[in-house]
């Protein structure tokens, strides 16, 4: 045991020994002139370094040096800048006076992909072969290689022509790389834009054996969060892992395997885009779930506790940028096109669970075709086909909606509606406007559709028991059976509805059940949330008392209007109006039945003259 200590305590003197005899013989700063003609003979890059260099022993071998910055041919700004930089160096190959860079560290470095960093070459300067030779091993007289990177507290800032510029802060890489150029990456950091932050990690194994012609990347771990304006109050969070690859002749970026988690929502699939001047997008995705309300915050639910919470943790609005464009214009769709399709097993939105929703949609420069948008809701099923354009600075939207036995009160309660309206809906519509969404619809658009329900409620009026309360109190013949529920329920019902700039007009209506038959016609002002709507009921069942006079009643259609806010309804009935004129109409039809048999009776003058005073 002694003799092992005492081997490796001279083996310790031996290498202390070596490496202090190493930063007394060689000089590190004879390496700036080959490092600075090495850059620029393999890349025309020009790099630039700060103050001498110097040696690092502990726990590394390392070269430091002062500030350096690295500049594109021509360009007006660094590209790469850093306080400091590191390179840890092998020891051995410096014995025979060879480089060999094992790891270059960049601390606080500035990574600047801007129009000012890019190469530019003078107009008239000649343009000579590409032979890809590099100098030959007499010219050099060293050799340099890297086999790891690591950037820590750095910034990346990125910008395209006339595009705003975005930061990204917190940059910790570490890449390890072998001799056949497939790489180890361990990327964490932060962007921040328009109030939004995010953060995000991620592992991947990188192959670059044939870049720049090709590039594949498996991404094993990708872990994000994303918080501030228009988002939910608690953010987006989730995690993803997925395969990538880059073909450079094509310029395709190709993803699949695709596996994605967004708070308790998922997306799986994959896609490929052509990044030319104008994208051209393919995607083919899939999920078991998709919560909307809980990735965007403006799909929030309605009900009662929703609103509350919302009401006490509000996220924040979304700034308005000067130079940005109008969404609701969406010219962005004329910058590229893309042919998307997206099968969810369930989805939720505006506290709304949908099942089985398929959609397929084409995008061709401003051209967006949806051809398929369906799925089910409760028992029901709902299609919204249809087609926006926005080739034109006015944009234009046209769906036509098909909707079979959906359950209509929740929907009314999503949007908003104060109507306390229950029953299965099915509709058949043409709709057109200029913007795709809720407020848009109740103001600026135009349609028409043909409207059935089947077991309908409406809370707040029962139209049976008004009329029979009404007759009862003016005539004493006739009662009522007591019915104390204030809801008018329809077996079925049909309207044709017409909307126009927030006033839907519902004509032919008609409606029936056991106890009542109805018609009318009205206007809804979906904007004031307004109502004037007049009917002609018939009640059939109910009755007590005289039967001759019930037997008028069932087949006396009683005028009754529905007016003014939705929240606080007025009603007006015409029971005596109605009674008279049926009355007389009986009357007038006896007295012509005893005119036909009774022609030549002296009394029939009389009797006409009674007709005509009717």
């Amino acid at each position: 045991m002694k003799r092992f200590i005492t081997t490796l305590m001279i083996l310790l003197v031996v290498l202390v020994a070596g490496l202090s005899a190493l930063v007394l013989l060689v000089n590190p700063n004879d390496f700036r002139a080959y490092m600075v003609r090495q850059v620029e003979t393999r890349s025309g890059y020009q790099l630039h370094l700060d103050g001498p260099l110097r040696w690092h022993v502990w726990p590394q071998l390392s070269i430091l040096s002062g500030r350096m910055s690295l500049t594109a041919p021509g360009a007006s700004q660094p590209l790469v800048s850093a306080d400091n930089m590191r390179l840890d160096v092998a020891l051995v190959p410096l014995l025979s006076h060879q480089l060999k860079v094992q790891q270059v560290m960049l601390k606080g470095a500035v990574i600047q992909l801007t129009p000012q960093t890019e190469e530019r070459r003078p107009k008239d300067a000649p343009v000579g072969p590409s032979t890809g030779i590099t100098p030959s091993g007499e010219d050099r007289g060293w050799s340099f290689d890297i086999a790891k990177l690591k950037v820590a507290d750095s910034v990346l800032v990125f910008q395209h022509d006339g595009d705003e510029q975005i930061t990204v802060r917190n940059i910790n890489l570490q890449m390890e790389q072998n001799d056949r150029k497939l790489a180890h990456i361990e990327l964490s950091s932060r962007i921040n834009r328009d109030q939004r932050d995010l953060n995000f990690s991620l592992v991947a194994d990188l192959d670059a054996s044939n870049y720049p012609q090709q590039l594949t990347a498996n991404i094993s771990k990708l872990d994000y969060q994303f918080r501030g304006a228009d988002l939910p109050v608690s953010g987006i969070a989730g995690s993803a892992t997925f395969a990538a690859s880059w073909s450079d002749p094509q310029h395709l970026l190709e993803f699949s395997q695709l596996q994605l988690t967004a708070n308790d929502s998922d997306l799986q699939g994959n896609g490929r885009v052509v990044l030319e001047d104008k994208p051209q997008w393919q995607l083919d995705l899939r999920s078991s779930k998709l919560n909307l309300d809980a990735l965007v915050a403006e799909n929030a639910v309605t009900s009662t506790n929703v609103v509350q919470q919302a009401q006490q943790q509000s996220s924040l609005p979304r700034p308005v940028i000067a130079s940005g464009v109008d969404d609701n214009t969406y010219q962005s769709l004329r910058g590229f096109s893309a042919q998307v399709k997206i099968a969810a097993g369930n989805v939720r939105w505006r506290g709304l669970d949908f099942t089985d929703v398929q959609s397929a949609m084409t995008n061709q420069y401003g051209l967006l075709k949806v051809s398929e948008l369906a799925g089910k809701f409760g028992k029901g099923s709902m299609s919204f086909p249809g087609v926006l354009d926005a080739r034109k600075n006015e944009p234009s939207l046209h769906f036509n909606p098909k909707v079979t036995d959906i359950e209509i009160g929740p929907i009314l309660t999503a949007f908003d509606y104060p109507i306390a309206l229950t029953g299965l809906l099915s509709m058949d519509g043409d709709f057109s406007g200029d913007k795709l969404n809720a407020d848009a619809f109740r103001r600026s658009w135009q349609g028409d559709a043909n409207i059935t329900m089947s077991n309908t409620t409406m809370q707040g009026m029962n139209f049976q028991q008004m009329i029979q309360q009404a007759v009862a109190r003016s005539n004493g013949d006739v009662q009522a059976q007591q019915n104390y529920d204030n809801v008018t329920t329809l077996e079925s019902f049909a309207a044709q509805a017409s909307l126009d700039n927030g006033q839907l007009t519902l004509g032919n209506m008609s409606g029936k059940s056991s106890m009542l038959e109805l018609t009318g016609k009205g206007t809804l002002d979906l904007v004031q949330q307004q109502c004037d709507t007049r009917f002609n009921v018939t009640v059939l069942g109910g009755w007590e008392g005289d039967s001759k006079l019930i037997e008028v009643l069932k087949t006396t259609p009683i005028p009754l209007r529905v007016y003014g806010p939705w929240q606080k309804l007025n009603y007006s009935l015409q029971v005596d109006q109605a009674l008279r004129k049926q009355l007389q109409g009986e009357a007038k039809r006896r007295l012509n039945d005893w005119l036909d048999k009774h022609k030549d009776s002296k009394n029939s003058k009389d009797v006409k003259e009674l007709l005509n005073n009717l």
